[in-house]
């Protein structure tokens, strides 16, 4: 979802549990991009994470080339507010 919509609003433990996941998937995206002698093994151990075509397509043909010069923190987690209802923190776990 967070590579579909580029943006979610979470609760703050799921937000900090996805960053170090978004952030290997990001990161071999922007290798396959730079190296593509690897862009196939790249490719498919994304797919083999995600399972869905199209976001891995979305992840390297457009996410991948944009952090091209950025060396991590693809991810920001900005502090919502509580929930309402079970008073839960919650958080916006967005691109950068």
């Amino acid at each position: 979802s967070l590579v579909a919509a580029e943006a979610l609003v979470t609760t703050e433990a799921k937000a900090k549990a996805l960053r170090p996941i978004a952030e290997k998937v990001i990161t071999k995206a922007k290798n396959a991009h730079a190296n593509p002698d690897t862009r196939l093994h790249n490719l498919r151990t994304v797919l083999a994470y995600l399972g869905d075509r199209e976001m891995t397509s979305k992840l390297f043909d457009e996410i991948g080339p944009r952090y091209a010069d950025r060396n991590g923190g693809y991810t920001r987690i900005l502090k919502v507010g509580p929930r309402n209802g079970d008073n839960a923190p919650m958080a916006r776990i967005e691109l950068v």
